[in-house]
């Protein structure tokens, strides 16, 4: 086989056959980004936002937010009421159950731009350190949480949930659905078993709750 003919200017050595394959691959590459960006059309557009203003503990809140955040972003990052806990994240756990219109809800699945006029109470409107509400402090007295990230939560479900009671209104477990229910252990833990404890505490926050269930009877 006769011999190729390579010009003086470019010896053909290992170390140039590899520059070039080098050389040939990025090109290639730069070439196929270009077509990939024609072909992906116009940038993603930024996220619609909206004004949304609404009743926090009393206070009314107005705020330009992003039409996908959740009522628990809504407070946590862009009011900055952390006392409201992001557990889960699915509506399994309680720790972020705030109380709309009375009515405890898990704010983890619900918009913000849904509670447009809402009134909402979160554990900072419950009471201060000076003057707890009658929950927070059976809590510290019957020693109702250990880590206490679940015990915002816990209280608030619990005061909606004795005004549930208080109204009539009926779980699970309720034998009689014709009389207001009683607030026994078994209707507490029953109502209360949307909130986790992972420091398993429930003994004790039964007990606060069924102090204070004791006291407005």
């Amino acid at each position: 086989m006769p011999k190729a003919n390579f010009p003086a200017a470019f010896p053909v050595t290992r170390r140039n056959v590899l520059a070039a394959g080098a050389v040939s691959a990025t090109a290639a590459s730069v070439g196929g980004a270009s077509v990939a960006r024609a072909q992906a059309g116009p940038a993603t557009p930024p996220p619609e936002t909206l004004a949304v203003a609404m009743t926090i503990n009393g206070e009314r809140r107005s705020m330009e937010i992003d039409t996908r955040t959740t009522l628990l972003d809504a407070l946590r990052e862009h009011l900055h009421l952390t006392g409201t806990k992001k557990g889960c994240d699915h509506g399994q756990c309680g720790a972020c159950t705030v109380m709309v219109g009375g009515r405890r809800i898990n704010s983890c699945m619900t918009l913000a731009v849904m509670h447009e006029d809402d009134s909402i109470i979160t554990i900072e409107g419950l009471g201060t350190p000076e003057q707890p509400h009658p929950l927070q402090a059976a809590f510290v007295k019957h020693d109702g949480f250990q880590c206490g990230y679940c015990t915002p939560g816990q209280i608030c479900s619990a005061v909606a949930m004795l005004a549930e009671i208080k109204a009539g209104v009926p779980s699970h477990v309720t034998d009689d659905l014709l009389v207001t229910p009683r607030a026994s252990e078994t209707e507490l833990r029953e109502r209360m078993s949307g909130n986790i404890c992972r420091c398993a505490a429930y003994p004790n926050i039964i007990a606060a709750i069924a102090q204070v269930a004791g006291a407005s009877a």
